[in-house]
């Protein structure tokens, strides 16, 4: 009996010397996260440093409020490039891309100029805590993807006649690119499996929000964005193109996308699954393109599918949420639940369906099983159809706009199969 005792005695013993043991090596854990303000350097090359000390062995890097150079703002020259199981805790700070920049902000560090042969990056995330901030150049170098011609006063290029124009600093100048670019998106995300983005403000980005190319499981929350098409320089409002929200590309599956709101200068959400001139040579890495990864569409595995969207709160001139495929390209199975669009100057609708001018008009039913509930918006319709589309339907849906019905149908009616409404109407 009382060697049973001691033995019992013994073992609580041992086990809280291992319990303490395992709390003090949590709490220096705890207190040695890796950050930037352990490192040498400018802010882009602490952060990176930060990043490379961390991979393989946390895999965590956090970025504090306090920059040590005395300000509290991350000024960032380039991409920060993000590996394989890499976690970056963004801690009530703010980062801003310099006004010598003419990169992404953030990007999987298995994609960029020049990379033919990609192999797939795995389980990327960017947590913000508190107040976080990205933040676009005061004075961009390049705005707009890669159609837009680069100028210093886009409104009287528009005068005279030149449509797809964007501002950039770097307008005129010699030997320096005089289009935009995919650099110009702020997260940029390519061949990624398992992904997550929390808790972030996104502010007057170069072109695009965070877009997504071939990515697969992928978490999107709590953001909040105001990108909008004006931007001001020098006390003056200069006019930026392509100012989307968040963008889906070829190959985009499993994603969920919740709680975002804001105001954007283009399309708030919008999934592209687009095949322009499939005859023309489309290679990864290409720094003409409006994708850093090729914009063809290769087969099934480039569909866009399973992808819910969920609790949207949007104001801008276009739409809402705008599902986009050409020719063959498939988009199919996208759940959209809870959406309230507020159109400026009573522009465009809050769904749109098919997408007109990027090549050859969807294939019929290539688009199919799109799902949409709880709508709310005004504009020129709650969902304009322009592709012939199947096995979609709408219901709970509140419409206030100019135009008698809920719906608006931009192809004859009898293409499109397995349509359907309920509760999906006009109000006064």
């Amino acid at each position: 009996m009382i060697k049973s005792c001691i033995h019992i005695r013994f073992q609580f013993v041992l086990g809280l010397v291992f319990a303490l043991v395992a709390v003090a090596n949590a709490n220096t854990w705890i207190g040695s996260d890796i950050n930037p303000n352990q490192y040498e350097g400018t802010d882009t090359e602490r952060i990176i440093k930060a990043i490379a000390a961390a991979k393989g062995h946390s895999d965590l890097v956090r970025i504090p409020r306090d920059n040590k150079n005395g300000s509290h703002i991350w000024m960032i020259d380039s991409a920060i490039l993000l590996p394989s199981n890499m976690v970056l805790i963004l801690d009530n700070c703010t980062l801003q891309l310099s006004d010598k920049s003419r990169d992404n902000m953030f990007r999987s560090d298995n994609v960029g100029v020049g990379i033919e042969d990609i192999e797939w990056n795995h389980q990327i995330k960017i947590i913000g805590q508190g107040d976080v901030v990205l933040r676009g150049a005061n004075n961009p170098r390049a705005t707009g993807d890669a159609a837009r011609t680069l100028v210093l006063d886009p409104e009287l290029a528009r005068k005279n006649g030149l449509s797809r124009v964007s501002y950039g600093s770097d307008a005129g100048k010699k030997n320096v690119k005089q289009k935009g670019d995919w650099r110009n998106i702020m997260i940029l995300m390519g061949y990624v499996n398992g992904f997550e983005l929390r808790n972030v403000r996104i502010e007057n980005t170069h072109g695009w929000s965070v877009s997504f190319e071939r990515v697969w499981n992928a978490d999107l929350s709590d953001i909040y964005i105001h990108n909008t098409e004006y931007v001001e320089v020098d006390g003056k409002k200069r006019m930026t193109s392509n100012k989307d929200g968040i963008n889906l590309r070829q190959g985009c599956k499993y994603f969920r996308i919740n709680n975002i709101s804001g105001k954007t200068g283009d399309d708030f959400i919008a999934l592209s699954s687009l095949d322009t001139e499939p005859g023309k040579p489309k290679p990864n890495g290409n720094i003409e393109a409006h994708m850093v990864t090729s914009s063809r569409y290769y087969g099934s595995e480039d569909d866009i599918e399973e992808i819910t969207i969920t609790n949207i709160t949007c104001e801008n001139r276009y739409r809402g949420i705008a599902i986009r495929a050409s020719d063959s390209a498939s988009i199919h199975h996208v759940y959209i639940n809870g959406l309230v669009f507020k159109a400026v100057d009573n522009r465009y609708d809050a769904i749109l369906i098919g997408g007109k001018g990027y090549g050859n008009i969807s294939q019929p039913g290539k688009i199919n099983n799109i799902y949409a509930m709880n709508v709310i918006g005004n504009g020129l319709s709650l969902v304009r159809i322009e592709a012939p589309v199947k096995d979609c339907h709408f219901m709970n849906g509140l419409y206030s706009g100019e135009n008698p019905e809920a719906t608006l149908y931009k192809i004859d009616v009898s293409e499109v199969e397995n349509v359907t409404e309920d509760q999906w109407r006009r109000v006064n």
